[in-house]
């Protein structure tokens, strides 16, 4: 889809207590974004994850590691030279992928997909940020009067570079971080995640990837979670964003364990999971698209942490829905390339499917 660059500036804030975005905080964070050095979800405050993503980005380009943004760093983002936003135009597409979100597992296995639950929440999505965020580039906008065609304003979060494949994977569980690496072991992105909850459920050593798949269903198993009652059987959860594993399920050959997306994707780094590890939507897909079958993944600073308890919540089948296989034209190489000699695992067993904590 064709993006049309604009310039816009935030408006003020209606609410008077919340943090108001700013400007130049806005431009770094979406920066950062298209260069692969996440922030999180793009709010236009300074915080925590944009010190570490910059830090990071400062160490991965030879430059001085600060957490500021100086002359040289603003120059290595491209700041100056790329517009803060973009013209998003709405599709017939979008809309229909909006709609209610059940809250039961019976409710969700009743329904034909886990859509978005307003254009809002879609919008904020492609934007890589927060809803409020929407909102204030767009203080004009009747959210339930949007028409495919129409235009609005969303931050610039357009990848500065297509998608490359990486040599390895590493998951440093004390800082919520997963990192992509070239074959010279260099940071060349990295990506803000939840982790287990309890440190017992937190996987350790070396595992490699086993199946990519965009756009997943969700198998719930209610053997695997004795806390839900009434459902005597399992359940096929559709595919969709607020699908518990969101758009994309990178399986592992830990059994059990997965990289995949969120429904909640504001709340990534902030809650546990039950073993996974979680990263919002488009951090996912963007992983997913740079990862093959057999991509070592090393996890680091949770040494300390038990071996993973046996036993899955929940499975998540490894296939794509239609609309997936044509959205993700790479997917024919995820399953073809052969992993790097770096941290090479034992080649792992295919299976059909994975059977994630969540």
């Amino acid at each position: 889809m064709p993006l049309v660059f604009v310039v816009a500036a935030w408006l003020p804030s209606a609410d008077a207590g919340a943090a108001r975005p700013d400007d130049a905080i806005l431009a770094r964070q979406a920066a950062l974004d298209r260069a692969g050095f996440s922030p999180g979800v793009i709010d236009g405050v300074a915080g925590a994850k944009m010190t570490l993503a910059v830090r990071e980005f400062q160490a991965a380009h030879g430059l001085a590691v600060t957490g500021g943004f100086d002359a040289r760093t603003l120059a290595a983002l491209g700041v100056e030279h790329a517009p803060l936003t973009v013209e998003y135009r709405i599709t017939a597409a979008d809309l229909r992928d909006i709609g209610p979100v059940p809250r039961g597992w019976k409710a969700k296995a009743g329904v034909d997909r886990l859509r978005y639950e307003s254009l809002l929440a879609l919008l904020a999505e492609r934007g890589h940020c927060k809803s409020d965020v929407v909102r204030r580039l767009n203080p004009h906008c009747e959210w339930k009067r949007r028409w495919a065609g129409d235009s609005v304003v969303l931050p610039n979060v357009t990848p500065q570079r297509v998608a490359e494949p990486v040599a390895a994977i590493e998951v440093d569980l004390g800082q919520k971080v997963v990192r992509a690496k070239d074959g010279h072991g260099h940071t060349i992105a990295r990506f803000p995640c939840s982790i287990a909850r309890f440190a017992a459920k937190r996987p350790r050593g070396t595992a490699c990837i086993t199946s990519v798949a965009f756009d997943p269903e969700y198998r719930f198993k209610p053997a695997m979670w004795p806390e839900v009652h009434g459902i005597p059987s399992d359940l096929r959860i559709p595919p969709g964003p607020r699908n518990p594993v969101g758009l994309c399920w990178i399986g592992l050959s830990l059994p059990g364990y997965g990289i995949h997306g969120t429904p909640n994707p504001e709340l990534i780094g902030k809650t546990g999971s039950h073993g996974c590890i979680r990263l919002t939507n488009w951090d996912a897909v963007r992983l997913g698209r740079m990862v093959r079958v057999g991509t070592p993944v090393r996890f680091v600073a949770g040494e300390s942490a038990a071996a993973p308890a046996p036993g899955p919540r929940a499975h998540v089948a490894v296939s794509h829905s239609p609309a997936a296989r044509r959205a993700a034209p790479h997917q024919s190489a995820v399953r073809t390339a052969a992993p790097s000699r770096a941290l090479r695992p034992a080649a792992p067993r295919p299976a059909k499917e994975e059977t994630p904590w969540d």
